[in-house]
């Protein structure tokens, strides 16, 4: 299942896991309205892969990996330091990621909570910062990195707590619910004093808390997080082609030089301006020869590869093919048409197919680790730079009145995903992408 949500200014998420199966195909249809003009000659396949597609492919996992149990494994001497910060860092993001999940979707449908769907969040929340606290290392090395690890997943939960109280509706049991959570942040926050985490400075800045905690959550990410290598395909066919295409309009030149210097016979004015015609003839043709033969040679093969490594032994795990593309609605799959409903007023979209098919060697992940999470962001601040500035004005009639109101322009975005198992089973899903020229309104899932 896919998950797709808004981050900061144009930025969009998109989450899905990959289970057991080792091989997955994911593609992604991108509907942009036809009156932004967007096609290849604004913004290429190659500048949108590179400017607005990142990727990002860490370990995951339904079971907890209890640092408790390598906690007192280290400490006798039984575990290594280096694989103590490994399970501490596998538990903290696994713990982040749920909490920020679950926070998303008490939020994602904008409905009242009863508190008893907030107190068992809560209440699991401090129960695993609980286990966590439980055994604190007696090495001073791994006691610094448990610190750090503890410092930020107190200032997170506090932060997801408090996003919560400021965004919840106001329904029978806000009153209530804002109390839990406001105690879980009191908590947390002497929590952190008491063990001296963070300087006074730094509590009194926000801007260098949030700078600081960032720092922690790559500190946690790094060793969950794949390593990647991009390699752009086709570089060797390219030159080929380049190399035939010279090679190929070079004989129909000599050949018209031939036959030039036949009839014209010794070098005079003419033979001149018809050798220069040639030339430029040459040039015309050699570029549109080369463009024309490299679209045929790479049609429908992939333009990138990637491979992926893990972050600590750096053995390859896993590899990925790429395809970016602009498409025709008419080349769609009938799946996707029918997902779309497409009407009259959508034929002039202009439509990105990005696809990927991946390969993962399970057996060589992580022990415990059969699964990996794919989080690709989708910055579209390449396509807001195509839309308008300024509003538009709104009349009504009320009460025999008429009232102007500034309306702001926005835009709708469609996104359609499908993603397709080793065993071929496929999973459809569509989204409404509501944006302005400064940020993204809103996500919209379609069912």
């Amino acid at each position: 299942m896919i998950t797709v949500e808004k981050k900061d200014g144009h930025k969009v998420k998109i989450s899905h896991v990959i289970q057991e199966t080792t091989n997955r195909q994911l593609d992604l249809y991108i509907f942009v309205p036809g009156e932004l003009g967007l096609n290849s000659k604004i913004i290429s396949e190659d500048e949108f892969y590179h400017n607005a597609i990142l990727g990002k492919r860490t370990y995951y996992s339904d079971v907890n990996h209890l640092p408790l149990v390598h906690s007192r494994l280290a400490s006798r001497g039984k575990l290594s330091s280096e694989q103590y910060r490994l399970s501490l860092s596998l538990y903290a993001y696994q713990y982040a990621l749920a909490l920020e999940q679950t926070a998303h979707q008490l939020l994602e449908d904008k409905q009242d909570r009863t508190l008893a769907e907030v107190e068992e969040v809560a209440e699991l929340a401090v129960r695993i910062l609980k286990r966590l606290r439980r055994s604190v290392p007696s090495d001073k090395k791994l006691l610094k990195y448990y610190e750090n690890i503890d410092n930020y997943l107190s200032w997170f939960t506090e932060q997801r707590c408090l996003s919560l109280v400021s965004h919840l509706p106001r329904g029978n049991d806000y009153t209530d619910i804002k109390a839990l959570l406001i105690d879980i942040c009191e908590n947390e926050t002497q929590h952190r004093l008491n063990n001296d985490y963070n300087s006074s400075k730094a509590t009194q800045d926000q801007t260098r808390m949030s700078n600081k905690m960032r720092l922690l959550r790559r500190l946690i990410e790094y060793p969950v997080t794949m390593k990647e290598k991009t390699i752009e395909l086709g570089k060797n066919t390219k030159k080929v082609v380049t190399g035939f295409a010279a090679g190929f309009v070079m004989i129909f030149v000599t050949l018209m030089l031939i036959q030039a210097r036949g009839v014209l016979g010794d070098i005079t004015a003419s033979f001149i301006l018809v050798l220069a015609f040639v030339y430029a003839a040459r040039e015309v043709f050699k570029d549109d020869l080369k463009t024309m033969l490299w679209r045929w040679v790479r049609k429908g093969k992939p333009k990138w590869r990637k491979q992926f490594f893990d972050a600590n032994s750096n053995r390859l795990i896993g590899r990925q093919l790429e395809w970016l593309e602009y498409v025709g609605y008419s080349k769609l799959d009938d799946e996707i048409k029918k997902v779309r409903k497409h009407k009259v007023s959508q034929r002039e979209e202009t439509i990105l197919h990005y696809k990927s098919t991946t390969r993962m060697s399970t057996t060589k992940f992580l022990t415990g680790y059969e699964q990996s999470r794919e989080a690709i962001m989708l910055d579209l601040r390449m396509v807001t730079k195509l839309m308008e500035k300024g509003s538009q004005k709104i009349y009504q009639l009320k009460d025999g009145q008429v009232s102007k109101e500034s309306v702001e322009k926005r835009h709708l975005i469609n996104l359609i995903t499908r993603e397709t198992d080793e065993d071929m089973t496929v999973r459809i899903q569509r989204w409404k992408i509501i944006m302005n020229r400064s940020r993204i309104v809103d996500i919209e899932p379609i069912t």
